[in-house]
C-alpha cells in the first residue's frame, strides 16, 4: 500500500497513554462513508499506544514497586540502546553512558538480567552488565523492579534491571530500516589513523595484534626481559607503529536493522513461531577536552600541576546485534522457547593531547603531546531455553523454567600511547609541531597494551506456583530456585618503548610516531647496551575468578475481598566467590601471604525476607508498602589487592582483601493513580539504612592519575521521593490542546555516608587523607528530572515529542589532602523526535539530540577537572513494514 490511508478521527486523550506506560499492542480502527460501507481498516490510531495498556496493567498488578519501559516509549524518545532509555526511568541516572544508577546507588547496587536470567559481563573490572551493548531494536521492554521481592537476587542495592528481548510475533512480521546522522562536533575534519582492514565490522583483522614472535615467546613464559639489545630491537620490526593521528573528514553515522517472524498454527492445538532480528550502526564523535590530573595548593591557591588544555579526540563505534527466537506451543498450556542472542560493540577512540606536567611546563619553554589509543572489542553470546507450563488437571498448577548459558569476551589489542616533548626554541611563545618537537627520551616513551577476557555463565532457574481460593481470599503460592555458576579469566601484558637505548638521540626528532620508527631507520638504528623493549606486564595483571550462588526461595500472595493484597517470602542464598590474582610471568598466584590467600576466597549464606502489603482504595487507586533485607557484595576484582586501570577512567584501582559485604534494609511507600484514558499519577517515598557500604576513596599519587581503593564506610543511608504522572492536555483547552499529552517524573532525594580515616587504613594499609568524612555516596544525584511533551494528530499521520532529562550533580572523585569533593555537573538534555507515517506501512522518523549543545564537565572547588565536547546529534530513519 502505497497511498496515505484513510483515518478515523482519533481522541487524541487516547493516544496519551502511549507516551506515559511504553510497548505495542494493535487495535484496528474502521470509518464508514454515508453508505455505512467500510473502506479500510487501519492500525495507525494505536501505533503509539503499542501495549501501553498491557504496561500498565503490568505494572499496576505487581505487588512490589517496578517501572516498565515499553518498545514504544523506547521509540519515541529516540534511545539507542538500554542504557540511554532507562535514564527515563523514575529515579534512574545514566553514568558514563553505559551504568544506570537506580536511586543515586552505584552500579554496584543493582543487578541486570535478560529475559529474567544472569548473563555474563564484558567488563574486566566489574560483574555489572555495561548496558549500551543491547540495542533498542531487540528490546520489548525494560522491567526496573525497585523493591525487593525473594525471587529476585539477594544482592539487590538500588534495584533489579530486566531486559526483555522481543518475543515471537502472533502474525507474520517483517520490517526493514535504515538511518543515517551527523553529529555537529564532526563538521570539519576529525582525528583517524591507519587501522585495520575490517574495522568497518567492529573486528580488528590482527594490525594491532602483538607480533608473532612476541606472542609465541609471552605463551612459554618468556617475556620482554634483559633482552639483547638487537634481539629486542629485531622484535620491535614486527610491531604495528601507524598510530600517528591524521586528519580526515567524518562518515555520516549510519544503521541498518532487520526484523523478521511469523507464527504457524496446526492442527488447532499446536502453534510454531520465529523471529530474527539483525542490526548494524556505526558511529563517528569528535570532541574537544580538557583534563587536570594533579592539582596542588599553595596556601589558599589551587595549583594545576599536570594537565592537558588542549584535547582532540574521535571515537568511533561499531555495533551489531542478531537474534534468533524460535518457539512451541501447545494448547496454550505448554510453551517452549529458544533464544539466541550474538550482540558486539567496538569502540576505537585517539585522542591528541597538549599539556603540561612539573617537570614539563610552559614556564620551562616545553609543553607535552600524548597520543593515545585506545581500541576494544566487547561481545556477548547468550543462549536460552525458557518454558511455561500450566497443568489444569492439577489445580491450574503452573511451572516456569529458564536455562541460560552465555559468554562474554573483551578483545583489548590496540591500546597504544606515545609521548612527545615540544621546546619553543627561538623563545616566540609558538610551540611548532613541526620543527619544535622531539619523542620523549625516556624508558617510557611508548606503551603498548593488549587485553583479553572471557566471562562464562551458566544459569538455570525454575518456579512452581499454585492458587487457590477460599471465601474472599485468593492465594497463589510460588516456591523456586536460582543457580548460578560463572568463571572468569582476564589477561593483560603490555611493553614500553625505551628510547634511551637509542645512540644518538637526534634520531627522535620528529613529531610521527611511525616516521622516526620506520623500517629504513630501523634497519640501521644505533644501540648502546639498552634493550629498546621493556616488558611491563606486573604480577596481578592476570587474574581468573569464580562464583558460584545457589538461592531457593518461597513467596505466598494472598488478596482478600479485594481490598488487601499481602506478600511476601524468604530466600536462602548460598554465595562463593573465589578471585586469584597470577604472576604472568610464573602463573602462580600473586599472594604475599596465607591471610591474603584466605581473603581472596569468600563464602557467606543467609535469609533474605521481604514483605509487601497493597491496599486498593478504589479500583483505580491503591497504597503500596514494602520492606526488605537484601546484601551487596564486592566485585570480582575489588578484593584483591592488584592494581589495575580502570578502562572507563583509566585511573589505577586497588581492590582490599577482606572486603565487606553491604548489608541494606529497604523501605518503600507508594500511592498510585490509574485514571481514565491512560491518565495516571504516583508518588512513592523510599529509604536504604545500610551497613559498611561499599565506597570508592583516593589515596595520594606520585604522579599522574589518583590512586582509587575500594574500601567500606561505616554506615549509610538514602532517602527520597519519587513523583510520576501521564496527562492528557485537553483539560486545558479544546483545539489544539486535545493533541498534546504532557508526562514526566521527578526524583528528590539524598544520601549520606560516614568513613573512618583510621579504619580505612587499617583496612587498605594505605594512606587514606580523606577531606570529606561525612558525605553523599558516589554517583548519587539529589535530583532527576524527566519531562515528555508529545503530539499525535488526529489523522494518525504525525507524532512528536520533544524530551527533557537533567540530574543534579553528583561526585564522581573523592576528595584527598583538603581537597573537595570533585562532582559532574548537571547535564540539560534536551531532545526532540518526530515521526510522519504517509502510509500504512512506512515510518519516518527525525531526531534532534542534546539540542542545547550541553557539554559534559566536572569541578572541584569551582576548578574544572575534566570536560568534554558532546554536540547536537542529528538523525533520519525510514522503516518499512511489508
Amino acid at each position: 500500500m502505497n497511498r496515505p490511508a484513510n483515518r478515523f478521527l482519533l481522541k487524541p486523550i487516547s493516544l496519551a497513554v502511549v507516551a506515559g506506560l511504553m510497548a505495542p499492542v494493535s487495535t484496528a480502527f474502521a470509518q464508514s462513508n454515508e453508505d455505512e460501507v467500510i473502506e479500510e481498516v487501519v492500525a495507525t490510531g494505536t501505533r503509539l499506544k503499542g501495549t501501553a495498556t498491557a504496561v500498565m496493567e503490568e505494572r499496576k498488578n505487581q505487588a512490589f514497586v517496578a517501572d516498565i519501559l515499553g518498545a514504544e516509549s523506547i521509540s519515541r524518545t529516540g534511545d539507542s540502546d538500554a542504557a540511554s532509555a532507562l535514564r527515563r526511568v523514575t529515579g534512574l541516572t545514566l553514568v558514563d553512558g553505559k551504568f544506570i544508577y537506580v536511586r543515586g546507588l552505584g552500579e554496584r547496587y543493582s543487578s541486570t538480567q535478560l529475559n529474567g536470567a544472569v548473563v555474563p559481563s564484558p567488563d574486566p573490572t566489574r560483574n555489572v552488565i555495561p548496558l549500551d551493548l543491547f540495542p533498542s531494536d531487540i528490546i520489548e521492554s525494560l522491567s526496573v523492579q525497585k523493591s525487593y521481592s525473594p525471587s529476585m537476587p539477594a544482592s539487590f542495592g538500588g534495584g533489579n534491571v530486566d531486559i526483555r528481548l522481543k518475543s515471537i510475533p502472533s502474525e507474520m512480521v517483517f520490517n526493514l530500516s535504515g538511518n543515517v546522522g551527523y553529529n555537529t562536533e564532526n563538521s570539519g575534519d576529525v582525528l583517524d589513523y591507519a587501522g585495520g582492514g575490517r574495522d568497518w565490522f567492529g573486528e580488528d583483522d590482527g594490525t594491532r595484534a602483538a607480533p608473532a614472535a612476541i606472542q609465541e615467546m609471552w605463551n612459554s613464559k618468556q617475556f620482554l626481559d634483559d633482552l639483547d639489545p638487537q634481539v629486542a630491537l629485531d622484535l620491535f620490526k614486527d610491531v604495528y607503529k601507524d598510530y600517528d593521528p591524521e586528519l580526515t573528514s567524518a562518515d555520516p553515522d549510519m544503521g541498518l536493522n532487520m526484523t523478521v517472524g511469523n507464527s504457524f498454527d496446526y492442527d488447532d492445538d499446536w502453534r510454531f513461531g520465529f523471529l530474527l532480528t539483525a542490526g548494524y550502526d556505526a558511529q563517528t564523535r569528535a570532541s574537544e577536552e580538557y583534563e587536570l590530573q594533579d592539582p596542588d595548593r599553595v596556601g589558599d591557591n589551587t595549583i594545576l600541576v599536570r594537565f592537558f588544555d588542549d584535547i582532540r579526540g574521535t571515537e568511533r563505534t561499531v555495533q551489531w546485534s542478531s537474534m534468533l527466537t524460535l518457539g512451541i506451543d501447545y494448547n496454550r498450556n505448554h510453551r517452549v522457547d529458544y533464544t539466541i542472542v550474538a550482540l558486539n560493540d567496538t569502540r576505537d577512540e585517539i585522542r591528541e593531547m597538549y599539556g603540561n606536567t612539573e617537570n614539563l611546563n610552559q614556564a620551562e619553554g616545553l609543553r607535552i603531546r600524548d597520543i593515545d589509543v585506545e581500541y576494544e572489542e566487547r561481545t556477548m553470546y547468550t543462549n536460552q531455553f525458557k518454558g511455561m507450563h500450566t497443568f489444569p488437571e492439577l489445580n491450574f498448577l503452573g511451572l516456569d523454567w529458564t536455562y541460560s548459558e552465555g559468554r562474554s569476551i573483551r578483545n583489548a589489542p590496540g591500546n597504544f600511547n606515545t609521548r612527545f616533548v615540544l621546546e619553543d626554541v627561538n623563545d616566540d611563545g609558538v610551540f611548532d609541531t613541526d620543527s619544535e618537537i622531539v619523542l620523549l627520551d625516556a624508558q617510557t616513551a611508548g606503551r603498548y597494551e593488549f587485553q583479553q577476557l572471557h566471562d562464562r555463565l551458566e544459569n538455570f532457574r525454575y518456579n512452581f506456583t499454585i492458587p487457590y481460593t477460599m471465601g474472599k481470599w485468593e492465594t497463589e503460592l510460588k516456591v523456586g530456585a536460582n543457580y548460578v555458576t560463572k568463571t572468569r579469566s582476564a589477561e593483560n601484558r603490555r611493553f614500553d618503548i625505551n628510547t634511551l637505548a637509542v645512540e644518538d638521540s637526534s634520531v627522535l626528532v620528529g613529531n610521527a610516531y611511525s616516521d622516526i620508527f620506520n623500517d629504513d631507520v630501523l634497519e640501521t638504528l644505533e644501540l648502546n647496551s639498552r634493550a629498546i623493549l621493556r616488558d611491563t606486564t606486573i604480577a596481578g595483571d592476570d587474574y581468573v575468578a569464580g562464583q558460584k550462588v545457589d538461592a531457593y526461595y518461597m513467596e505466598a500472595d494472598f488478596f482478600y475481598d479485594n481490598k488487601w493484597r499481602f506478600t511476601g517470602g524468604v530466600r536462602w542464598e548460598d554465595f562463593r566467590q573465589v578471585v586469584a590474582p597470577l604472576d604472568p610471568r610464573t602463573n602462580q598466584f600473586d599472594l604475599n601471604d596465607e591471610a591474603d590467600r584466605a581473603q581472596l576466597a569468600f563464602q557467606e549464606d543467609d535469609f533474605y525476607p521481604a514483605l509487601a502489603v497493597t491496599y486498593f482504595l478504589e479500583s483505580d487507586m491503591q497504597l503500596r508498602a514494602s520492606i526488605g533485607q537484601t546484601v551487596v557484595r564486592p566485585d570480582l576484582r575489588e578484593v584483591s589487592s592488584a592494581t589495575y586501570i580502570d578502562p572507563l577512567t583509566n585511573f589505577p584501582i586497588a581492590g582490599t582483601p577482606g572486603l565487606d559485604t553491604t548489608d541494606i534494609i529497604n523501605y518503600d511507600l507508594r500511592w498510585e493513580w490509574y485514571r481514565e484514558a491512560g491518565n495516571n499519577l504516583s508518588v512513592g517515598l523510599f529509604y536504604k539504612d545500610m551497613e559498611a557500604p561499599i565506597e570508592s576513596v583516593q589515596s595520594p599519587a606520585q604522579d599522574g592519575p589518583p590512586l582509587i581503593r575500594i574500601a567500606n564506610a561505616e554506615s549509610g543511608e538514602v532517602y527520597g521521593l519519587e513523583l510520576e504522572f501521564l496527562q492528557g492536555l485537553e483539560v486545558v483547552g479544546n483545539g489544539i490542546w486535545d493533541n498534546l499529552f504532557l508526562s514526566g517524573n521527578v526524583t528528590v532525594s539524598d544520601s549520606e555516608i560516614v568513613l573512618d580515616r583510621q579504619n580505612i587504613v587499617d583496612q587498605t594499609g594505605v594512606s587514606a587523607a580523606i577531606t570529606n568524612t561525612t558525605r553523599r555516596m558516589t554517583g548519587h544525584s539529589q535530583y532527576v528530572v524527566n519531562m515528555q511533551l508529545g503530539f499525535d494528530s488526529d489523522n494518525g499521520e504525525h507524532s512528536a515529542s520533544v524530551v527533557y532529562n537533567v540530574f543534579g550533580d553528583r561526585i564522581l572523585i573523592p576528595g584527598i589532602d583538603g581537597f573537595d569533593d570533585s562532582y559532574e555537573k548537571p547535564f540539560h538534555s534536551f531532545d526532540v523526535v518526530y515521526k510522519y507515517y504517509p502510509d500504512f506501512n512506512t515510518t519516518i522518523t527525525f531526531k534532534v539530540q542534546n539540542l542545547l549543545n550541553q557539554d559534559k564537565e566536572i569541578e572541584f572547588e569551582e576548578t574544572l577537572l575534566r570536560s568534554e565536547t558532546r554536540g547536537t546529534t542529528l538523525g533520519l530513519t525510514y522503516k518499512y513494514d511489508f
